[in-house]
């Protein structure tokens, strides 16, 4: 089910649609004016190294119906592998863009998840930036199945088209895969990870220069040391993965 024009490639069994920023808005965009529901992913090096022990997840990343890439380490695979190198689009990013578009479209949005009233910050700027956008509704509920009636119940008692899941990823991921097909209105959902935290500016993002150089792992250690791990998945494993790879 990947994006309708776009091709793609694969790393390590995850796939990444070739598509551009302003050409993914365009394609959710789209979607909207018909009635199927739709899955968009941000994969990075991360989502690829628990892909490799994790078969639900690496499935729900292969039937995404929008794959994009959001991780500097992609892009360095990519040129490795010798494959057609994918545009970098943050979910953080691409969020916002998705936003503005909705905004002038009037399409409703819903925010579910984030912690500690990360969601609601999220939602406050978010309308300073874009007055005109509509946010049907803010839950943070839960990511286990155990939460999934209150949830589901919540939003379908909305008009939103749009659902931004900030769960982390597997979870969110998970929970999209599980619950889409119960929600009445909504069109497309995505997981966004942390983005209601850098939105709402709770989690400050690194310099513009560190991003462009693919150090934006850096600065989230030093910013976060208890993202050690996760970050050594990224940034020593994914690597590692990908020269097994490579040399077969």
């Amino acid at each position: 089910m990947a994006a309708s024009k776009s091709i793609s490639i694969e790393i390590l069994g995850v796939r990444f649609d070739l598509v551009g920023f302003h050409q993914a808005a365009g394609i959710v965009c789209d979607w909207l004016k018909d009635g199927k529901k739709r899955h968009i992913t941000t994969p990075n090096p991360e989502f690829v190294v628990a892909a490799q022990k994790d078969d639900e997840f690496r499935d729900i990343l292969k039937n995404a119906d929008l794959s994009i890439t959001d991780g500097r380490g992609i892009q360095l695979a990519a040129r490795f592998l010798g494959l057609p190198i994918p545009q970098r689009i943050t979910g953080t990013d691409f969020m916002q863009e998705l936003c503005e578009k909705f905004a002038k479209l009037r399409v409703p949005i819903f925010l579910l998840g984030g912690r500690n009233g990360a969601a609601e910050k999220c939602a406050e700027k978010l309308k300073n930036k874009f007055p005109d956008l509509q946010i049907a509704g803010i839950f943070e509920g839960k990511a286990n199945e155990a939460g999934d009636r209150e949830a589901t119940s919540t939003i379908n008692a909305t008009n939103a088209k749009v659902v931004f899941v900030a769960y982390g990823a597997p979870k969110q991921e998970k929970w999209i895969a599980r619950n889409l097909p119960r929600l009445n209105s909504i069109k497309a959902a995505m997981g966004v990870g942390g983005a209601f935290d850098y939105i709402a500016g709770e989690i400050t993002r690194a310099p513009i220069f560190m991003r462009k150089m693919g150090l934006e792992w850096l600065w989230r250690l030093f910013k976060q040391p208890g993202r050690f791990n996760r970050i050594f998945r990224a940034v020593v494993i994914f690597p590692l993965l990908v020269l097994k790879e490579k040399i077969g």
